[in-house]
């Protein structure tokens, strides 16, 4: 072999020399936007979904307790080919029976330490190089050094690669399947039921309700406070019926519990708009056509209360409806109820759409407008334990245990 042939040789394997490290705003920014431009997210299909991050990369974990970005970067270049994010934070895995005098069981959260791993992407030209893998590999370093028990990720069902690249080579396995619902929202306002009160919670009142009510739910954020006190998340609204509270004799969310009405419901809004903005690309001229007819004709005859498709194929934003529950027989009923005044309070706000997130088996989703054309049946989370040498405690292998019929969304990680 010639010294030429050697050299060639040499160089070639020096330029797929991949070095993962943490992202780096000062000079990183255009190389993760580039990526991002060139990845697309969503489901699989004509139309995909692109997410405009509003020039910072780490948007959508700096809310979080602890987080971290990595890159990585291939060939003396040392040209930006792969970016990944993850966060930690302490969550309920389960649940445990605390005997409160002779007859009374009262169930207690039992709490572990989480991390979440978000915005995995690879360069297409530079796919099938392990890059990926690497890539999470790091980050669960990163997890294990700083004490989280589990690490699970979120992703398409239909997204095979990643799929594969988790349950196949990374050790996670298929753990929970929620549904992702979206409304529009329409150039029209839409009718609130007139036998549903709305009242809106400060955050001292919301958190009060959600430990009280919802800190066994899978999933619950043990820092909760911190969320509703963000300046993203927008408000808590509780619907009741009409004529048990109002504004002016709200008596408090612990009076409120003592005494609750049959039926009633809670959700909070977090505001994406502010932090990326999302847009569909793909559609056929036909189809935005149709689209900004309909938008027309609602606009046009706001008395006809037409359904209209917003503009979704140019950048918007959207509210994402987090910390839904509720107890009663009409409680899917209160739901529908807020979830008509928060498509109201979008609009006003010049959203697109609404989104939330809930288990595949919660009871409320039935009160939760949305379209099925915009929405994802199933989304997939898989799961790790990153250690066995944690205590088992009174849950045991989270991993192993069966979903319960509600779990707990993070708006900072959707």
């Amino acid at each position: 072999m010639s010294v030429s042939s050697m050299n060639d040789m040499e160089a070639k394997s020096s330029e797929r020399v991949i070095e993962v490290r943490e992202f780096e705003a000062s000079k990183d920014c255009l190389g993760v936007e580039d990526v991002e431009r060139r990845c697309e997210v969503g489901p699989s299909g004509a139309l995909s979904l692109f997410t405009d991050l509003l020039g910072d990369p780490i948007c959508r974990v700096r809310h979080s307790p602890a987080f971290l970005m990595l890159v990585a970067e291939i060939g003396e270049e040392k040209e930006i080919v792969g970016m990944i994010r993850g966060c930690i934070k302490t969550v309920t895995c389960g649940k445990k029976l605390y005997r409160n005098g002779k007859n009374n069981k009262q169930p207690l959260p039992v709490f572990t330490k989480l991390a979440y791993i978000l915005g995995l992407r690879v360069s297409p030209s530079h796919r099938r190089m392990g890059i990926g893998l690497k890539l999470v590999e790091k980050m669960e370093e990163w997890f294990r050094e700083n004490g989280a028990e589990y690490s699970y990720i979120a992703t398409e069902s239909d997204n095979f690669a990643s799929v594969k690249l988790f349950t196949n080579k990374c050790g996670y396995s298929k753990f929970r399947t929620p549904s992702i619902l979206v409304n529009p929202v329409f150039a029209h306002r839409v009718n609130v039921s007139n036998r549903v009160t709305i009242l809106k919670l400060g955050p001292n009142d919301a958190e009060y309700l959600y430990r009280r009510r919802f800190s066994t739910t899978e999933f619950f954020p043990r820092d909760i406070d911190s969320i509703l006190n963000n300046k993203l998340s927008l408000g808590t609204f509780l619907a009741v019926p009409r004529g048990s509270h109002n504004a002016d004799s709200w008596p408090g969310s612990d009076l409120f519990l003592l005494d609750p009405p049959e039926s009633w419901a809670v959700l909070s809004v977090w505001n994406c708009k502010d932090v990326f903005k999302l847009e569909v690309r793909g559609a056929s001229r036909v189809r935005r056509t149709l689209a900004k007819t309909t938008r027309v004709v609602d606009k046009a005859l706001p008395f006809l209360k037409l359904p209209s498709v917003p503009e979704v194929f140019r950048p918007f934003g959207f509210h994402f409806l987090y910390g839904v529950g509720g107890e009663g027989p009409r409680a899917d009923k209160m739901v529908k109820a807020l979830c008509r005044h928060a498509h109201n309070f979008a609009k006003e706000s010049g959203c697109s759409v609404v989104a939330t997130e809930v288990a595949s088996r919660e009871p409320l989703r039935f009160g939760i407008p949305h379209w099925k054309t915009l929405s994802c049946a199933e989304d997939l989370w898989c799961i790790k334990r990153l250690g066995e040498d944690y205590s088992d405690g009174s849950v045991g292998d989270w991993t192993k245990s069966p979903p319960d019929l509600s779990i707990f969304v993070d708006p900072r990680e959707f």
